[in-house]
């Protein structure tokens, strides 16, 4: 095992260099985390026959993008960065990858923000084409949790995210305290888990919109599993005094209470 708990130190995080341009493995992660979920989507379409055009699913896929990239930056600065009021005051430097003339590309991503984000461009996509915003949230649910493992072992060759001290023997040394490799469990159980959960439930969905709601309710659930192991964002801690509930936590139980709303009101509807 020493290998393993040494790996940061023996590992990389550039894959190679393009004339003075380095190409990180966390962008190549995130590249195919993106590429198996488009890959997914087309594949669910097609197998399980949703009546959906490929090209109006290409066309969704950059709406969507978009709007995962808007509201993974601007719920990381709402919830998580510490200088929320700076950015406010001055929105031209949410998506400025400059600091100082330097190229330091842009760096801090809600994924709960990325899912609102997402939701609101799903919206807006159906409204302007027509189409049905509860069967497109049923393929989402199960394409993005696929390529969402990809995403956070992005995290994990990047050395972000890192996990909470322990002791454990598959522990991974981060700056000489041995931690746990939560990214890799987040990978794990929001993404490989929830993906085969959703993807053999599917035949039993009793209404449209009911897999997107469920990816929502087990996502935020597992998310509050692996916060056991994450360790909490340094510029916030542990909130409200307690040695437990993170910002990671909070979120996410609202997440549960919106999917749990959304769930028995489709539901009722479907009835």
């Amino acid at each position: 095992m020493e290998f393993w708990q040494y790996i940061y130190s023996q590992f990389n995080p550039v894959a190679f260099d393009l004339g003075g341009i380095k190409v990180h493995w966390y962008g190549i992660m995130y590249a195919l985390a993106l590429i198996v979920a488009i890959l997914m989507a087309h594949y669910i379409v097609k197998k399980d026959k949703m009546g959906i055009e490929a090209d109006i699913l290409d066309n969704y896929i950059w709406w969507a993008e978009i709007g995962v990239i808007l509201g993974a930056r601007l719920g990381y600065i709402l919830f998580y960065d510490p200088h929320t009021s700076y950015y406010l005051t001055h929105p031209w430097q949410i998506f400025n990858p400059f600091m100082d003339g330097t190229f330091v590309g842009i760096s801090g991503m809600s994924y709960h923000g990325a899912l609102a984000g997402f939701i609101i461009a799903t919206i807006l996509f159906c409204k302007k084409y027509k189409v049905n915003f509860w069967l497109i949230s049923d393929i989402a649910a199960i394409a993005v949790p696929l390529g969402y493992i990809f995403g956070r072992i992005g995290n994990f060759v990047n050395q972000e995210l890192v996990g909470r001290a322990t002791d454990v023997s598959w522990g991974i040394y981060v700056n000489g305290v041995l931690r746990h490799p939560s990214q890799l469990y987040e990978a794990i159980l929001e993404g490989l888990v929830i993906f085969l959960i959703i993807y053999f439930y599917r035949k039993y969905k009793k209404f449209d919109g009911e897999l997107g709601i469920l990816y929502v309710i087990l996502y935020s659930l597992m998310r509050i599993a692996a916060e056991q192991y994450r360790q909490p964002d340094v510029q916030l801690g542990f909130l409200a005094g307690t040695s437990w509930l993170t910002m990671g936590i909070l979120v996410s139980s609202g997440f549960v209470a919106l999917g749990l709303f959304l769930y028995f009101y489709r539901l009722k509807q479907s009835k």
